[in-house]
């Protein structure tokens, strides 16, 4: 009797687990890309004279608040290639178009970025 019950509570949870795993499939999202966006992205990319800004980062408590938000508001700026920042040696780095930026806006952009912590940079230096 003891048998039988522990088969059909297995049974039971085998089609529990079945009627419970259907597969979900669904549309792909179709994506479509304004060329005209993209083309005047790369005449602004083919017309740009980059640099490199290398600068120490102080204030940052935290690798995703701070460091993260830091690096995201770098990136997203007008004229600027690629932005990093190493949340363990205090440090950013900063790849950006010199006709379109120079480093008091990447300076402005990191201090700004505070919400309750406040930033500073220091030892800014340029890369060529």
């Amino acid at each position: 009797m003891k048998l039988i019950k522990n088969i059909g509570l297995l049974l039971i949870g085998v089609l529990t687990l079945l009627s419970s795993c259907k597969e979900n499939k669904q549309n792909p999202e179709i994506i479509t890309i304004n060329n005209t966006v993209a083309s005047e992205k790369t005449k602004e990319l083919a017309n740009a004279t980059y640099s490199k800004a290398e600068f120490t980062i102080k204030g940052m408590t935290c690798q995703i608040g701070c460091a993260a938000t830091i690096e995201k508001n770098l990136a997203k700026m007008k004229g600027v290639k690629s932005a990093k920042v190493d949340f363990e040696k205090e440090l950013a780095l900063v790849e950006y178009d010199t006709n379109t930026l120079n480093t008091n806006d990447l300076t402005n952009t990191v201090t700004s970025s505070a919400s309750g912590d406040i930033y500073t940079v220091e030892g800014v230096k340029i890369i060529e």
